[in-house]
Parts: C-alpha cells; sequence; structure tokens
C-alpha cells in the first residue's frame, strides 16, 4: 500500500541492501518520522586560493612499509609547513597529537587555513591493470608475505566478525540477539573453512560439511543449480552437514562476475523447532524426528525473493508439532540472510581494494598456514612423547569413547581412529560426524602455540576413522540433540587428555530448556574449566565448544514468565591440585506460571578427570524443589511439569585439578 509514497523507493532500497531480498506483498508502516527544519542563511565566503610555494624541506628520512614493500621515505614537521606547500608521497608526517602517512601517488596541499588536503589517486582499474602487465602469460606469481599474511587473516576474521555483529543486530530471538548462540564464517568456493569469528567452536568445523553438501546437492543431475540471488538453509545433522537441529544454517554464494568466488554462512541456535517438547531440546528423544524440523535443503531465498511461505510449512506441519516461536525463527532467519548479505558486501569491498587473485591466494595461504602450524605441532609432541597417544573417557551411561592418534614424526600427519567408541545410543548422546571434526579442529587450533586462524587447513594433516553406527557416526535416523552439546564436550576431553594438555572441564553445557505450547526459551549453562601445567582452571566459564553469552537477568525475568532466584558460583567444586580446577555454577529458576522444564546434562555420576595427580572436579547435580521444602535429585536427563511454588537448582560440573597437591 505505501510503493507510491514518496520515501518507498529509498525504504525498499536500503532494506534489500540491508537483507538482500525483497519481501513481497507487505505493507510499509510509519514506526518513527522525524521532521528537519532548515533556515536559509549566509552563504560562507570560500577560503582565498594559496599561490604554491613548492616541496617544502623534510625534516628526516624513515623506512615504512607499503604495498609494493620497504620503502625509504622523507618525514615532515607540520608545524614547520605553510600555506602552499606540496608534498608527493609516500612521506610521514609528524603532528603533535598524530601521525599522517601519506601512500604511494597521493598528493598533500596545505590550504590557506593550515588544513591538510589530501588527493588520493585513483585505483587502477582492471583494464589498466591488464595493460601494464601485458598479456595475462605475464603476471607475476603471488608469493606469501607474512605481513601480508597477517592483514588478510585479521581482515577476513574482521569480515565474520561484522557478520556477527550485523546478525545480533538485526535478530529478534534472545537466544541469538542476547546469548550470541551462533557463529559466522567464510568459504572458498570448495566450501573450505577459510575464516571465523571466535564465536561457537561446535559449529565451525561442522559448518563447512553443510556448504559443501550444498554444493554438491544443488549441481546434482536434475537441481535447480546454484544462481545468483539464491540463499540456502539446511539443518540436518546426518546428512547435511548438520550439528543439531535447532542450529539452522543459511548460506549464501558470493557472485564476481557471474562466477561463485566464495561462501559465506551463518548458523544460528533457533530457540523452538518442533518436536515433543518446547524448546527443541528433549532429554529422552530417541528419534532425530522427535527433536523438531528437519531441512535437508532448501532455497530460503530464490530469484532475490524471501520464500516465507515455503520455510513456514516446513517449520510448522512436523510429526510431533510444529515450531512453537514461528515469528521468531523467521525473524532470526531473515537476520541470517542480512548476516551474510554484509559479509558479501565486506568481501567484494576486499576485492575490489585488493584484486581477485590476491584474496584467493591469502585465502589458500592462510589454510596452508594453519596446516603448517598443526604439522609442527603433531611433530613435536611425537619428538618428545612418541608416535602414538591414546585416551578413553566414558559418558555417564557407560559408553566409552576412546582415541588413538598415530603421528607420522616426518610430515606431521596424524590418523585419530576412534575404534573402541561405543555403539550408538537409544537415545540422544550420538553425534554425527560433523561435530566430531569441530571437536578435532578446536582442539588443534588450542594446541598450537601460534595466533592462527581456525580453519579447514587444521584437519588437511588429519585422517578419521570413526566405525560406523557407533555413537559418534550413527544413523541418519537417531536422535543427536545432545551429541552436539555434550558429546562434543567428552569428544574435546578424550583428545586433550591423550595430548596430555590439561585436566578435563566440566564436559557439559547444562542445556536448560523451558516454555509452553506458546514459547520455548534455552540456555547453557557455565561450569569449571580444568587446569593445566601453568594455570588454574577458570570458575564459572563455557568452556571448549560452547563460547555463548547468558541471558541477563533483567532481560530474563522481562521477557519469560520465571524468577532467577539465585546464580553464583558452586564454591569448592573445582579438582584440588597444585592447579586448581575452576569451580561450577549454581542456578536456581522459579516458574511465574506451570511450565514444562527440561534439563539435558552430563557428568552427574562421573567426574571431570584430573591430570599429573590432580583431583577430579566435582560432579553436577540437578534438583527439583518442591513446594514444602522437599528436594528431589531428577538425574541428568529428564523432562516435566513444573508448577508455581516449585524451582530447578542447576549446579554444574567443576573442572579437574593438575599436578599433586603441595
Amino acid at each position: 500500500a505505501g510503493v507510491k509514497l514518496p520515501y518507498a523507493k529509498t525504504f525498499v532500497e536500503q532494506y534489500h541492501r540491508e537483507f538482500g531480498f525483497e519481501l513481497e506483498g507487505r505493507d510499509i508502516l510509519i514506526d518513527d518520522f522525524r521532521v528537519r527544519a532548515l533556515v536559509p542563511g549566509a552563504t560562507p565566503t570560500p577560503p582565498p586560493m594559496v599561490p604554491p610555494i613548492g616541496h617544502p624541506p623534510a625534516s628526516g628520512s624513515t623506512r615504512a612499509y607499503f604495498e609494493k614493500g620497504w620503502e625509504t621515505v622523507s618525514t615532515y614537521d607540520f608545524d614547520d609547513l605553510k600555506p602552499g606547500h606540496k608534498i608527493k608521497g609516500p612521506a610521514v608526517l609528524f603532528q603533535s597529537i598524530s601521525t599522517i602517512v601519506l601512500e604511494i601517488d597521493c598528493t598533500a596541499h596545505v590550504t590557506a587555513e593550515g588544513d591538510l588536503d589530501i588527493n588520493v589517486a585513483p585505483k587502477k582499474n582492471d583494464e589498466d591493470t591488464k595493460s601494464d602487465r601485458g598479456s595475462e602469460e605475464e603476471k607475476v606469481e603471488i608469493k606469501e608475505d607474512p605481513v601480508q599474511l597477517s592483514i588478510y587473516a585479521h581482515r577476513f576474521m574482521g569480515i565474520a566478525e561484522q557478520m556477527g555483529r550485523t546478525l545480533a543486530r538485526t535478530a529478534i530471538s534472545v537466544n541469538i540477539k542476547e546469548r550470541l548462540d551462533f557463529s559466522c564464517a567464510l568459504f572458498t568456493s570448495d566450501g573450505g573453512l577459510v575464516a571465523n569469528a571466535p564465536h561457537i567452536p561446535v559449529h565451525l568445523g561442522a559448518m563447512q560439511s553443510a556448504v559443501r553438501f550444498q554444493v554438491e546437492y544443488w549441481n546434482s543431475e536434475g537441481r535447480e543449480g546454484i544462481k545468483e540471488g539464491d540463499v540456502f538453509v539446511a539443518n540436518h545433522p546426518q546428512l547435511a552437514g548438520g550439528s543439531h537441529l535447532p542450529d539452522i544454517t543459511v548460506i549464501t554464494p558470493v557472485f564476481h562476475q557471474g562466477n561463485i568466488l566464495f561462501f559465506v554462512a551463518s548458523r544460528g541456535h533457533h530457540s523452538d523447532i518442533g518436536g515433543i517438547s518446547p524448546g527443541s531440546m528433549p532429554p529422552h528423544s530417541t528419534t532425530l524426528e522427535e527433536e523438531g524440523c528437519a531441512i535437508i535443503a532448501f532455497k530460503l531465498v530464490k530469484d532475490g525473493k524471501f520464500q516465507e511461505a515455503g520455510i513456514t510449512d516446513i517449520l510448522v506441519n512436523q510429526k510431533h508439532g510444529g515450531t512453537r516461536n514461528l515469528k521468531d525463527n523467521l525473524s532470526d532467519l531473515r537476520a541470517q540472510v542480512a548476516a551474510n548479505n554484509s559479509g558479501i558486501r565486506l568481501l567484494h569491498s576486499l576485492v575490489n581494494e585488493n584484486g581477485l587473485e590476491n584474496v584467493e591466494a591469502y585465502m589458500h595461504f592462510i589454510q596452508h598456514n594453519a596446516e603448517m602450524a598443526v604439522r609442527n605441532m603433531l611433530k613435536k609432541f611425537a619428538s618428545s612423547h612418541g608416535a602414538r597417544a591414546s585416551a578413553i573417557d566414558y559418558l555417564d551411561d557407560g559408553s566409552p569413547i576412546q582415541l588413538t592418534i598415530d603421528i607420522d614424526p616426518e610430515t606431521g600427519n596424524a590418523c585419530f581412529d576412534f575404534e573402541g567408541t561405543g555403539p550408538q545410543i537409544l537415545g540422544n548422546l550420538n553425534a554425527p560426524p560433523a561435530v566430531t571434526y569441530s571437536a578435532v579442529i578446536y582442539s588443534l587450533r588450542s594446541l598450537v602455540g601460534q595466533d592462527i586462524p581456525l580453519n579447514q587447513g587444521c584437519l588437511a594433516p588429519i585422517e578419521f576413522k570413526i566405525p560406523p553406527f557407533s555413537l559418534l557416526n550413527p544413523s541418519d535416523d537417531v536422535g543427536v540433540v545432545g551429541g552436539n552439546v555434550l558429546t562434543s564436550q567428552r569428544v574435546v576431553d578424550v583428545v586433550l587428555k591423550a595430548f596430555k594438555a590439561c585436566a578435563a572441564s566440566q564436559g557439559c553445557m547444562n542445556n536448560l530448556t523451558f516454555g509452553d505450547d506458546r514459547f520455548g526459551y534455552y540456555e547453557t549453562i557455565a561450569g569449571g574449566a580444568g587446569a593445566g601445567p601453568t594455570w588454574h582452571g577458570r570458575s564459572g566459564v563455557h568452556t571448549h565448544c560452547t563460547n555463548t553469552r547468558i541471558t541477563d537477568p533483567e532481560i530474563l525475568e522481562r521477557r519469560y514468565p520465571v524468577l532467577l532466584r539465585r546464580f553464583g558460583l558452586r564454591k569448592g567444586s573445582g579438582g584440588a591440585g597444585m592447579h586448581k580446577g575452576g569451580d561450577g555454577v549454581i542456578r536456581e529458576i522459579e516458574p511465574l506460571r506451570p511450565l514444562t522444564m527440561s534439563i539435558l546434562s552430563e557428568r552427574r555420576c562421573l567426574r571431570p578427570y584430573g591430570m599429573a595427580g590432580g583431583e577430579g572436579g566435582k560432579t553436577g547435580r540437578n534438583l527439583l524443589i518442591k513446594r514444602g521444602g522437599i528436594v528431589l535429585n531428577i538425574g541428568a536427563k529428564r523432562s516435566g511439569p513444573i508448577d508455581l511454588g516449585e524451582s530447578l537448582v542447576i549446579e554444574s560440573p567443576g573442572g579437574g585439578g593438575y599436578g599433586n597437591v603441595m
């Protein structure tokens, strides 16, 4: 209805720039308007032109690094410059409060007011560059430069971080906007992870599997292919590279002159996508369909149009009940598309600034750098501890997770063999292979003693052997919602134990959900971190594969019908040792109306292990306080009604200690 109004065209253009698609059949509603008044006045007299007086004498010289390498450049004291002076770059100008670097081919003029007017030379376009270089065959090979490698690594990471800021700003759900339960990353044209923001580790290693699946799926025979204006959505853990169903991945190809250069993707945890319990994290699910909506491949945006009807049908029409938060789902999906769109804009800007060849080359250099860092770490470990390492740990039900690592001391190749791991579980602690890849890539990145982006290069030296139909490689129809949030933590514990790196952290995410037929809420709760050879474990933190925030008490109580009765450290729960394990936390929540509350947790039977003589951390406890003060231990996994006057208390595990107590 508002399309004929004078502001409509501008609004639609800005909306498309932000989100990358159009919403059809929607009215434009005015939420706020402001009036600006302009009062005509006298036009300021322009400053007089200053006659040029030439080049000023330099005060000295220095060495500075520019895009062509090191240059010896003249330096100038700004206070010595006079109106009319002209300085050609490269040069460095010193002021009392700042330093001005004049780039190559730029020119600075001192104005009548003593200001500096800098003319920036236009960047040569592709045709100019080609004519300068001659034929394509005469191109100079791009060689890896350590300074440029660091710059590009931070530029790529900065793009992913900006995607995350866009997602948090445009999302509506508490889970994404406040708890920051999402990840954003950049990928090469074949789906290899290049760089990510420091978001959720368990997402990142699995996301490249999701990207590669979509590329293969849509390019297979009989499919539509990948076109400009398409955005894909998926969440199936076993078939489409997902982690668990609430983690929905939105993937956008980045086109340049009709070709796919890169992919950008964002994965966000949606607080409800249907299933048998509010929050879509049922403690006792045994099949995937009980956990909510499963999406293998769908074009969320097609030809630049958001497919709201199609995705709504998928989210609502399910065997065990559709999503309880459809409006939040749709809003957060739009926000994920917007986050990807911001990444595309920034990647295009980077390509325009530095050239496509340089950007693509440094994407591969960064992956190679990560690969060499991991290889060197593995060779160093093999030289000091031997070429074979092994470890085993157990879930609370007794299921083993066993790992044997065989390292080639010459090449730094390694085989991670999970033979001996228990069979898939009649429950939901099964974890698809993508989750194991995420846990291993995170662990290897943590063990490398240098600052590198977490990317696909970390896994290049690694061969995986995961027994089929084990709990780390289950069939495609079993429950997996707990595997992503619990088993992933235990895989990290096993890897770090094999490398003798540190004691176990809490080994759990303490997944709490509550809601009714109108809403679902989800959060993970912090615990204790494991101690190491030179450090005490941190208390009350999210560890390893989770990196989310807890919802602020004010927002929790304003948005949901609950009271937060207690939230603090669980003193003494960390394991003793020369270096003490971190303490867990205590969190008590009371409903303001009858709700269904569910807890999905681990380390309630078996303690987080200590190392080198350190003691294990205390196990966690989940308690239901009934009216009248009766306290019930409800175990590690429970879902059921909670009434007025009752409260749920979560005591999270502590981290293990390191070293003998002095």
